[in-house]
Protein backbone atom coordinates (compact mmCIF):
# COMPACT_ATOMS: atom_id res chain seq x y z
CA UNK A 1 0.00 0.00 0.00
CA UNK A 2 1.56 3.22 -1.19
CA UNK A 3 1.11 6.47 0.24
CA UNK A 4 0.68 9.65 -2.08
CA UNK A 5 -0.68 12.33 -0.03
CA UNK A 6 -1.43 13.08 3.85
CA UNK A 7 -2.99 15.56 6.13
CA UNK A 8 -3.04 16.22 9.93
CA UNK A 9 -4.61 17.57 12.62
CA UNK A 10 -2.98 17.02 16.09
CA UNK A 11 -2.32 18.89 19.52
CA UNK A 12 0.92 20.62 17.17
CA UNK A 13 0.58 22.61 14.67
CA UNK A 14 0.62 19.89 12.04
CA UNK A 15 -1.65 20.97 9.68
CA UNK A 16 1.27 22.48 7.93
CA UNK A 17 5.31 22.63 8.10
CA UNK A 18 5.47 24.16 11.29
CA UNK A 19 5.91 21.18 13.57
CA UNK A 20 9.18 20.22 11.16
CA UNK A 21 10.25 23.30 11.19
CA UNK A 22 10.72 23.51 14.98
CA UNK A 23 7.89 25.02 16.08
CA UNK A 24 6.29 23.09 19.17
CA UNK A 25 3.62 23.41 21.15
CA UNK A 26 4.10 22.64 24.83
CA UNK A 27 1.18 21.48 26.75
CA UNK A 28 0.74 21.20 30.69
CA UNK A 29 -1.65 19.20 32.83
CA UNK A 30 -3.22 16.52 31.46
CA UNK A 31 -5.39 17.02 28.32
CA UNK A 32 -3.48 18.05 24.73
CA UNK A 33 -6.18 19.78 22.78
CA UNK A 34 -5.40 19.48 19.15
CA UNK A 35 -3.83 22.87 16.96
CA UNK A 36 -7.21 23.02 14.59
CA UNK A 37 -6.67 25.37 11.27
CA UNK A 38 -9.73 27.46 10.11
CA UNK A 39 -11.98 25.91 8.68
CA UNK A 40 -13.61 28.63 6.69
CA UNK A 41 -12.75 28.46 3.10
CA UNK A 42 -13.25 24.67 3.81
CA UNK A 43 -16.45 24.46 5.24
CA UNK A 44 -19.29 26.48 5.05
CA UNK A 45 -19.79 28.20 8.11
CA UNK A 46 -23.56 27.40 8.81
CA UNK A 47 -22.38 23.63 8.80
CA UNK A 48 -18.94 24.17 10.39
CA UNK A 49 -21.41 25.59 13.34
CA UNK A 50 -23.46 22.38 14.06
CA UNK A 51 -20.32 19.95 13.75
CA UNK A 52 -19.19 18.22 16.55
CA UNK A 53 -15.52 18.55 17.20
CA UNK A 54 -14.68 14.56 15.73
CA UNK A 55 -16.22 15.43 12.77
CA UNK A 56 -14.84 18.98 12.14
CA UNK A 57 -11.38 17.18 12.31
CA UNK A 58 -12.39 14.30 10.66
CA UNK A 59 -13.77 16.76 7.35
CA UNK A 60 -10.70 19.14 8.14
CA UNK A 61 -8.13 16.39 7.25
CA UNK A 62 -9.52 14.29 4.91
CA UNK A 63 -11.73 16.86 2.60
CA UNK A 64 -8.65 18.24 1.37
CA UNK A 65 -6.98 15.12 0.24
CA UNK A 66 -10.46 14.00 -1.48
CA UNK A 67 -10.48 17.13 -3.50
CA UNK A 68 -6.82 16.78 -4.56
CA UNK A 69 -7.28 13.15 -5.25
CA UNK A 70 -10.45 11.71 -6.24
CA UNK A 71 -10.78 8.08 -3.88
CA UNK A 72 -12.85 5.00 -4.39
CA UNK A 73 -13.48 4.66 -1.01
CA UNK A 74 -13.18 5.92 2.87
CA UNK A 75 -11.94 3.47 5.72
CA UNK A 76 -11.73 5.31 9.04
CA UNK A 77 -10.29 4.07 12.51
CA UNK A 78 -11.40 5.08 15.31
CA UNK A 79 -12.36 4.84 19.08
CA UNK A 80 -14.15 7.20 20.72
CA UNK A 81 -14.92 9.76 17.97
CA UNK A 82 -18.43 10.81 17.98
CA UNK A 83 -18.60 10.04 22.10
CA UNK A 84 -19.28 13.46 22.88
CA UNK A 85 -22.14 13.99 20.96
CA UNK A 86 -23.32 10.74 21.82
CA UNK A 87 -22.97 11.77 25.56
CA UNK A 88 -24.86 15.50 24.47
CA UNK A 89 -27.96 13.40 23.16
CA UNK A 90 -28.57 10.83 25.67
CA UNK A 91 -28.52 13.97 28.49
CA UNK A 92 -31.01 15.73 26.45
CA UNK A 93 -33.05 12.72 26.26
CA UNK A 94 -32.64 13.04 30.68
CA UNK A 95 -32.86 17.58 30.43
CA UNK A 96 -35.97 17.04 27.92
CA UNK A 97 -37.91 14.40 29.46
CA UNK A 98 -38.03 12.55 25.95
CA UNK A 99 -39.22 15.69 24.66
CA UNK A 100 -37.69 17.72 21.50
CA UNK A 101 -34.49 16.89 20.94
CA UNK A 102 -31.85 18.55 18.61
CA UNK A 103 -31.05 16.76 16.03
CA UNK A 104 -27.52 17.52 14.97
CA UNK A 105 -26.08 15.16 18.37
CA UNK A 106 -28.06 12.17 17.30
CA UNK A 107 -26.56 12.43 13.71
CA UNK A 108 -23.17 12.80 14.85
CA UNK A 109 -23.57 10.43 17.98
CA UNK A 110 -22.14 6.97 16.26
CA UNK A 111 -18.66 6.38 15.03
CA UNK A 112 -19.38 6.36 11.30
CA UNK A 113 -20.40 10.32 11.21
CA UNK A 114 -17.03 11.38 10.10
CA UNK A 115 -16.88 9.06 6.98
CA UNK A 116 -20.29 9.69 6.79
CA UNK A 117 -19.82 13.42 6.25
CA UNK A 118 -16.76 13.36 4.05
CA UNK A 119 -18.57 10.81 1.73
CA UNK A 120 -21.36 13.00 1.03
CA UNK A 121 -19.21 16.29 1.09
CA UNK A 122 -17.27 14.88 -1.79
CA UNK A 123 -19.76 12.79 -2.96
CA UNK A 124 -17.61 9.35 -2.72
CA UNK A 125 -20.15 6.86 -2.70
CA UNK A 126 -18.02 3.54 -3.01
CA UNK A 127 -16.72 1.44 -0.01
CA UNK A 128 -17.02 3.45 3.61
CA UNK A 129 -16.06 1.88 6.79
CA UNK A 130 -15.59 2.52 10.24
CA UNK A 131 -13.73 1.01 12.19
CA UNK A 132 -14.00 0.97 16.23
CA UNK A 133 -11.59 -1.12 17.85
CA UNK A 134 -10.31 0.90 21.02
CA UNK A 135 -6.61 0.59 20.27
CA UNK A 136 -6.59 -1.51 17.39
CA UNK A 137 -9.13 0.76 15.48
CA UNK A 138 -6.44 2.75 13.03
CA UNK A 139 -4.55 -0.90 12.51
CA UNK A 140 -7.62 -2.83 11.51
CA UNK A 141 -8.68 0.36 9.33
CA UNK A 142 -5.30 -0.32 7.65
CA UNK A 143 -5.24 -4.20 7.59
CA UNK A 144 -8.96 -3.00 5.82
CA UNK A 145 -7.68 -1.37 3.22
CA UNK A 146 -4.12 -3.22 2.20
CA UNK A 147 -6.36 -6.25 1.62
CA UNK A 148 -8.49 -4.11 -0.76
CA UNK A 149 -6.23 -2.84 -2.59
CA UNK A 150 -4.19 -6.24 -2.77
CA UNK A 151 -7.44 -7.91 -4.09
CA UNK A 152 -7.53 -4.88 -6.88
CA UNK A 153 -11.06 -3.98 -6.17
CA UNK A 154 -9.91 -0.86 -5.66
CA UNK A 155 -7.69 1.25 -6.79
CA UNK A 156 -7.37 4.49 -4.41
CA UNK A 157 -8.48 4.89 -0.87
CA UNK A 158 -8.43 7.59 1.72
CA UNK A 159 -7.04 5.84 4.84
CA UNK A 160 -7.20 7.49 8.51
CA UNK A 161 -8.08 7.77 11.88
CA UNK A 162 -10.09 10.37 14.41
CA UNK A 163 -10.08 10.37 18.25
CA UNK A 164 -11.74 13.37 20.16
CA UNK A 165 -11.11 13.73 23.88
CA UNK A 166 -15.20 13.49 25.58
CA UNK A 167 -15.04 15.07 29.09
CA UNK A 168 -16.74 12.23 30.44
CA UNK A 169 -14.72 9.40 28.91
CA UNK A 170 -11.57 11.46 30.27
CA UNK A 171 -13.20 11.70 33.80
CA UNK A 172 -14.06 7.91 33.73
CA UNK A 173 -10.22 7.16 32.12
CA UNK A 174 -9.02 9.76 35.20
CA UNK A 175 -10.41 8.15 38.08
CA UNK A 176 -9.49 4.68 36.54
CA UNK A 177 -5.63 6.09 36.45
CA UNK A 178 -5.29 6.30 33.53
CA UNK A 179 -3.89 9.68 33.47
CA UNK A 180 -1.75 11.43 35.57
CA UNK A 181 -2.67 13.65 39.02
CA UNK A 182 0.13 15.97 39.60
CA UNK A 183 0.91 19.36 37.26
CA UNK A 184 3.26 18.22 34.45
CA UNK A 185 4.03 19.40 30.53
CA UNK A 186 5.10 17.48 27.75
CA UNK A 187 8.30 18.55 28.06
CA UNK A 188 8.94 16.39 31.14
CA UNK A 189 6.57 13.81 30.44
CA UNK A 190 8.73 10.93 29.74
CA UNK A 191 10.70 11.38 32.47
CA UNK A 192 7.97 12.09 34.92
CA UNK A 193 8.23 8.52 36.12
CA UNK A 194 5.31 8.63 37.84
CA UNK A 195 1.78 6.25 36.89
CA UNK A 196 -0.77 7.52 34.20
CA UNK A 197 -0.16 8.85 31.24
CA UNK A 198 -1.91 12.28 29.43
CA UNK A 199 -4.78 12.63 26.91
CA UNK A 200 -5.18 13.80 23.34
CA UNK A 201 -6.62 13.84 20.25
CA UNK A 202 -6.59 14.55 16.35
CA UNK A 203 -7.54 13.53 13.40
CA UNK A 204 -4.81 11.81 10.33
CA UNK A 205 -5.47 11.22 7.02
CA UNK A 206 -4.22 9.55 3.77
CA UNK A 207 -4.37 8.77 0.29
CA UNK A 208 -3.34 5.40 -0.10
CA UNK A 209 -2.78 3.67 -3.79
CA UNK A 210 -2.56 -0.04 -4.83
CA UNK A 211 0.60 0.87 -6.86
CA UNK A 212 3.70 2.75 -6.90
CA UNK A 213 3.94 6.43 -8.56
CA UNK A 214 6.03 9.77 -8.96
CA UNK A 215 3.96 10.63 -6.03
CA UNK A 216 4.70 8.20 -3.33
CA UNK A 217 6.08 9.14 -0.24
CA UNK A 218 6.16 5.69 1.53
CA UNK A 219 5.16 1.93 1.69
CA UNK A 220 3.53 1.02 4.40
CA UNK A 221 4.47 -3.09 3.85
CA UNK A 222 2.77 -4.47 6.93
CA UNK A 223 0.49 -4.28 9.91
CA UNK A 224 -0.14 -6.80 12.68
CA UNK A 225 -1.31 -6.86 15.82
CA UNK A 226 -2.37 -9.22 19.38
CA UNK A 227 -3.69 -8.53 22.36
CA UNK A 228 -2.38 -9.75 26.22
CA UNK A 229 0.44 -11.38 24.70
CA UNK A 230 3.27 -12.73 27.00
CA UNK A 231 6.73 -11.57 26.54
CA UNK A 232 7.44 -14.79 24.38
CA UNK A 233 4.49 -14.24 22.13
CA UNK A 234 5.50 -10.74 21.59
CA UNK A 235 9.19 -12.18 20.62
CA UNK A 236 7.33 -14.42 18.43
CA UNK A 237 5.04 -11.93 16.69
CA UNK A 238 7.58 -9.85 16.07
CA UNK A 239 10.15 -12.53 14.37
CA UNK A 240 7.40 -13.85 11.80
CA UNK A 241 6.30 -10.00 11.02
CA UNK A 242 9.90 -9.74 9.98
CA UNK A 243 10.33 -12.89 8.14
CA UNK A 244 7.45 -12.08 6.52
CA UNK A 245 8.55 -9.04 5.09
CA UNK A 246 12.49 -10.82 3.93
CA UNK A 247 13.65 -8.60 7.05
CA UNK A 248 16.30 -9.08 10.45
CA UNK A 249 16.28 -7.42 13.41
CA UNK A 250 19.40 -5.55 12.32
CA UNK A 251 17.56 -4.51 9.35
CA UNK A 252 15.16 -2.17 11.27
CA UNK A 253 17.04 1.72 10.46
CA UNK A 254 14.48 3.62 12.61
CA UNK A 255 12.21 2.42 15.87
CA UNK A 256 9.34 4.45 16.73
CA UNK A 257 7.61 3.40 20.29
CA UNK A 258 4.35 4.62 21.82
CA UNK A 259 6.42 5.90 25.14
CA UNK A 260 3.75 7.48 27.32
CA UNK A 261 5.39 8.73 30.20
CA UNK A 262 3.02 5.76 32.33
CA UNK A 263 5.77 3.84 34.41
CA UNK A 264 3.64 1.22 34.85
CA UNK A 265 4.12 0.24 30.79
CA UNK A 266 7.03 2.29 29.60
CA UNK A 267 9.20 -0.69 30.46
CA UNK A 268 7.68 -2.45 28.01
CA UNK A 269 9.27 -0.16 25.11
CA UNK A 270 12.49 0.03 27.09
CA UNK A 271 12.68 -3.72 26.98
CA UNK A 272 11.55 -4.02 23.18
CA UNK A 273 14.20 -1.48 22.16
CA UNK A 274 17.17 -2.86 24.01
CA UNK A 275 16.42 -6.50 23.80
CA UNK A 276 15.67 -6.52 19.66
CA UNK A 277 17.00 -3.03 18.51
CA UNK A 278 19.74 -2.05 20.59
CA UNK A 279 21.03 -0.24 17.42
CA UNK A 280 18.27 1.44 15.89
CA UNK A 281 17.61 4.85 15.86
CA UNK A 282 14.46 5.82 18.11
CA UNK A 283 11.84 8.05 18.28
CA UNK A 284 8.95 9.23 20.57
CA UNK A 285 5.77 11.16 19.81
CA UNK A 286 3.17 10.53 22.45
CA UNK A 287 5.19 13.77 24.73
CA UNK A 288 3.97 15.90 21.48
CA UNK A 289 0.68 14.65 21.22
CA UNK A 290 -0.62 12.54 24.00
CA UNK A 291 -1.65 8.57 24.30
CA UNK A 292 -5.22 7.98 22.76
CA UNK A 293 -6.28 4.50 21.25
CA UNK A 294 -5.80 5.93 17.54
CA UNK A 295 -1.95 7.43 18.70
CA UNK A 296 -0.20 4.92 16.03
CA UNK A 297 -1.98 7.12 13.13
CA UNK A 298 0.30 10.32 14.25
CA UNK A 299 3.36 8.02 14.26
CA UNK A 300 2.36 6.92 11.38
CA UNK A 301 1.78 10.24 9.79
CA UNK A 302 5.28 10.93 11.26
CA UNK A 303 7.36 8.45 9.80
CA UNK A 304 5.67 9.01 6.15
CA UNK A 305 6.88 12.64 6.76
CA UNK A 306 10.68 10.99 7.59
CA UNK A 307 11.03 8.82 4.91
CA UNK A 308 9.76 11.44 2.62
CA UNK A 309 13.09 13.85 4.12
CA UNK A 310 11.72 15.59 6.65
CA UNK A 311 13.77 16.03 9.53
CA UNK A 312 12.44 14.76 12.70
CA UNK A 313 11.91 17.46 15.69
CA UNK A 314 14.57 16.52 18.55
CA UNK A 315 11.89 16.62 20.80
CA UNK A 316 10.82 13.34 19.27
CA UNK A 317 14.52 11.72 18.95
CA UNK A 318 14.88 9.27 21.83
CA UNK A 319 17.99 7.73 20.70
CA UNK A 320 20.09 8.73 17.68
CA UNK A 321 22.81 6.31 16.95
CA UNK A 322 23.48 6.52 13.13
CA UNK A 323 22.77 9.88 10.95
CA UNK A 324 22.03 7.92 8.07
CA UNK A 325 18.34 8.26 6.22
CA UNK A 326 15.49 6.09 7.54
CA UNK A 327 15.07 2.89 5.56
CA UNK A 328 12.99 0.51 7.30
CA UNK A 329 10.86 1.76 9.91
CA UNK A 330 8.86 0.12 12.56
CA UNK A 331 6.27 1.33 14.62
CA UNK A 332 5.34 -0.70 18.11
CA UNK A 333 2.77 0.69 20.01
CA UNK A 334 0.23 -0.35 22.63
CA UNK A 335 -2.50 0.80 24.42
CA UNK A 336 -3.03 0.07 27.94
CA UNK A 337 -0.34 -2.81 27.93
CA UNK A 338 -3.09 -4.85 26.36
CA UNK A 339 -3.34 -4.32 22.34
CA UNK A 340 -0.30 -4.56 20.54
CA UNK A 341 0.32 -3.61 16.94
CA UNK A 342 3.11 -3.55 14.75
CA UNK A 343 3.18 -1.34 11.68
CA UNK A 344 5.86 -1.37 8.72
CA UNK A 345 7.16 0.95 6.39
CA UNK A 346 9.50 1.49 3.87
CA UNK A 347 10.36 4.14 1.19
Amino acid sequence: MYITDLACISPQRTFDNAFFEGEIKVHFGNRYAAVEPGYGELIPAGLLRRMGKAVRMGVGAGLPLIRKTQVDGIILGTANGGLEDCLKFLNQIVDYDEGTLTPTHFVQSTPNAVAGNLALMSKVTGYNTTHVHKGLAFEAALLDAMMLLEAKKLERLLVGSVEEISDYNHNIDFLNGHFKNEDSSSENLLTSNSPGSVNGEGATMFVAESTRNENTLAHIKDVDQLSYPSDDDLEMKLDQFLTRNGLKRPDISSLILGISGDNRTDHLYADFQSKFFPDSNTYTYKNMVGDYPTASAFATWMAVKMLSGHPVPSSCIQNNPSSQRASNVLIYNHYKGVQHSFILLTP
